[in-house]
């Protein structure tokens, strides 16, 4: 069901759980899917032994793909023209990611009706992982 501009009021959230108990394995695969295999990543040893972290962790577009999978499921697929964040921490395995966009605005360019929304991800601690920035088309 797509969003109606005429229900939307600056200050509206959606919020979505992305990931409970983020796995190693999730991880890797996707490593895989990106084809992005940083050691930082997905080798153990290097990560603590090498670069001195506490552990391997997740690719900032990880998270950014499933923030953005979040922003779709509220606006609708095919909708969004804008998506732009800041990885502000890092997310770990083991980590709980929720999301909420919040409306910013509401605007009208060439007949068509758009929504700009503020994005942020958190981890189960409350830090945030993720902060951005989103508009998408909505109906009138």
């Amino acid at each position: 069901m797509a969003l109606n501009a005429s229900e939307l009021k600056v200050g509206d959230t959606y919020t979505e759980r992305l990931v409970e108990d983020l796995k190693r394995t999730q991880i890797v695969q996707y490593a895989g899917a990106s084809g992005d295999y940083n050691p930082l990543h997905t080798d153990e040893v290097f990560t603590t032994q090498v670069a001195g972290y506490p552990s391997v962790f997740a690719h900032g577009m990880l998270t950014m793909g499933m923030t953005g999978r979040m922003l779709t499921n509220h606006v609708g697929d095919g909708r969004l023209s804008k998506f732009g964040v800041r990885f502000t921490s890092q997310v770990w395995p083991g980590d709980t990611l929720d999301s909420t966009a919040t409306v910013e605005g509401l605007r009208e360019e060439g007949g068509e009706h758009f929504v700009d929304l503020s994005v942020e991800t958190v981890n189960q601690d409350g830090v945030k992982v993720l902060t951005g920035y989103a508009a998408a088309k909505v109906d009138g």
